[in-house]
């Protein structure tokens, strides 16, 4: 039973695509911008610095925003395998409106420190915080963060 899966977050297809094309739009006009009207040459490498960064992140959301996230009785995972969190070490989930949290997601707690990780438009982890949301749809992470806040009170 441990290998059931019982919630998963998929990523809304119009806005995977409308966070890659956005960031693709900001790449875009800082280049051409950089070389159309060229400002003095510490700036111009700037506009150039920021564009490549917003192409970079673009095409590195498109490729984290193609897996989903699932739910099992012990893990949170990426539909590759990865996992993000194992349920017995998240402490809380906060889901509340100044939660430092992404779009249409919550927050998870952990007992202990996780490695820095960053899949844009879907999850993050920076320290004993997660962010789970981005471009998934609200109804889906909700019921995710309801079923782990189940379990971790089921828990204690």
């Amino acid at each position: 039973m441990n290998g059931e899966i019982l919630a998963v977050v998929t990523p809304s297809p119009v806005r995977r695509w409308m966070g890659v094309l956005m960031q693709s739009l900001i790449g875009m006009i800082s280049i051409y911008v950089a070389f159309a009207s060229p400002p003095e040459p510490k700036w111009q490498f700037a506009l150039i610095v920021i564009g490549g960064a917003a192409f970079w992140s673009a095409r590195k959301m498109q490729r984290a925003t193609g897996q989903s996230l699932e739910l099992t009785e012990t893990e949170l995972r990426s539909s590759e395998g990865e996992v993000i969190a194992k349920v017995d070490q998240i402490e809380a989930i906060d889901r509340g409106f100044l939660a430092f949290k992404p779009s249409n997601g919550f927050l998870i707690t952990l007992k202990s420190p996780g490695q820095r990780r960053w899949q844009p438009g879907l999850w993050w982890c920076l320290g004993r915080r997660i962010g789970i949301g981005g471009v998934v749809p609200g109804h889906q992470s909700r019921v995710m963060a309801d079923l782990l806040a189940a379990m971790i009170a089921d828990r204690k």
